[in-house]
């Protein structure tokens, strides 16, 4: 991708210009040529989005790199891991646990996609009133786009949705697929079950890793993926200041890149983020002037690059101050937590990594009250003045639960916009009149 003003490469304290992936796409299998135009038009869509910005922290050009090297070096360090003898694991959801891939010595990368790409593909294989989520990923296989696909080994899908898990099997005849069940209670009976799923997982893992997972390396894994959870709540902390110290464009892309980077170096990076935003905090210096209207997005999951609703809200003048998503504080608000457990037990060890992933409060759970408590309890600290309920066309559980949002909403007194799009851009000057209108009210 190319990317204007983006740093270019590091060698030591050299800065290189960007490398010729060619062959390493070529033995992938990608498209070259639909390739070449989409990483084209993508680093357009970037320019205009993120590097248009003003007084944006300084932090933020190791984002730029990485985005910029999305389809590059970050592969390259994926293939290198697997020619020494590691497997790469694909996963489309939060209830995939990183621990447990970690713990066997394998890499894992989160696949989901945002664009409106490979449509004319996926609909060959899917209905076409399928949420744009789960034509994208399949769009990205079919048109020979995803580099992070093919680099895997297997990758892991979830019963999240009736979608997602009939299009697994579809997907299963193109990529291996292993399917986690997600239960859509949670009873006793279905803690049970997800537990056993957890079992079964790790099952598969040692197997396809060739390695046992040890209480050992479980400890090491969460050590690891708690520190960039860790990470990523003080970011979201810093953002209850006025003025805000960073855009919701910005937060976002943090977020998505954490599910694709190398943790450990993710995590150093945005703690040396989260220092420079602390300075700004404490000069009163942001992104936007003090007062500046402040939004709280909550709904369906935006992989990169869907950052259509973001940059539409606050090119009208506000800031948007968090994200209620699984591309948020949905998947980082707790960590594993090994209070009173036996570090000797693995399977003690996995009762908590299970209990960890069933606090999410996914749209898939019936009942779901956690998670108009979360956003209450967003909007508070963030002291935002509105809600903006995202949800794909076609996402059925975010859309069911747009009613119940309202509610909340209305007991809170703040005014609460509901949008349902998808990737495409045709109807952005139809969204941006209802977000103009909707900022309006919260002036």
């Amino acid at each position: 991708m190319t990317i204007r003003r983006a740093p270019a490469r590091l060698k030591g304290n050299r800065r290189v210009p960007p490398k010729d992936y060619t062959q390493m796409w070529t033995d992938l299998g990608l498209d070259l040529e639909a390739h070449a135009g989409l990483m084209n038009v993508l680093g357009s869509f970037y320019t205009d989005i993120y590097l248009t910005q003003t007084n944006r922290p300084k932090g933020m050009e190791y984002l730029d790199f990485v985005i910029s090297e999305v389809h590059g070096l970050r592969i390259e360090e994926l293939l290198a891991a697997k020619a020494q003898g590691r497997k790469v694991i694909g996963a489309f959801c939060l209830y995939v646990p990183e621990e447990i891939l970690i713990a066997a010595d394998a890499v894992s990368v989160g696949l989901c996609a945002g664009a409106d790409i490979g449509t004319a593909q996926a609909e060959q294989v899917l209905p076409r009133n399928t949420c744009a989520l789960i034509k994208s990923f399949f769009g990205f296989k079919l048109a020979g786009l995803c580099p992070y696909v093919e680099a895997c080994d297997f990758v892991i899908g979830e019963t999240t949705c009736d979608g997602k898990t009939k299009a697994y099997e579809i997907f299963n005849q193109y990529k291996e697929t292993f399917v986690l069940e997600v239960p859509h209670t949670k009873s006793p009976a279905a803690t049970k079950l997800w537990r056993s799923e957890i079992g079964r997982l790790v099952e598969k893992v040692e197997t396809a890793a060739g390695k046992k997972i040890t209480a050992a390396n479980l400890l090491k894994a969460i050590e690891t993926v708690n520190a960039k959870r860790a990470v990523l709540g003080r970011l979201n902390l810093l953002r209850a200041a006025d003025p805000a110290p960073i855009s919701g464009r910005d937060a976002l892309l943090i977020n998505q890149v954490a599910f694709y980077d190398d943790p450990v170096r993710f995590t150093k990076k945005i703690g040396e983020l989260c220092d420079e935003l602390e300075a700004r905090v404490a000069a009163r210096e942001g992104v936007a002037p003090k007062g500046t209207p402040r939004v709280l997005l909550s709904g369906c999951p935006m992989a990169i690059p869907n950052w259509k609703v973001p940059f539409l809200v606050e090119k009208n003048g506000a800031v948007i101050v968090g994200e209620e998503s699984c591309v948020g504080e949905r998947g980082t608000r707790n960590l594993v937590d090994l209070t009173g457990v036996d570090i000797s037990d693995r399977d003690a060890i996995l009762d908590r990594i299970a209990e960890r992933y069933f606090k999410i409060d996914c749209a898939v759970f019936t009942p779901n009250a956690d998670r108009n408590l979360h956003v209450r309890e967003m909007s508070a600290r963030n002291h935002a003045g509105g809600v903006i309920h995202y949800a794909i066309q076609f996402c059925t559980p975010y859309l069911m639960e747009a009613h119940g949002m309202e509610q909340t909403a209305r007991e809170m007194e703040i005014p609460l916009l509901r949008l349902e799009t998808d990737y495409s851009m045709e109807d952005a000057p139809q969204l941006e009149t209802r977000i103009q209108a909707f900022l309006e009210m919260i002036r």
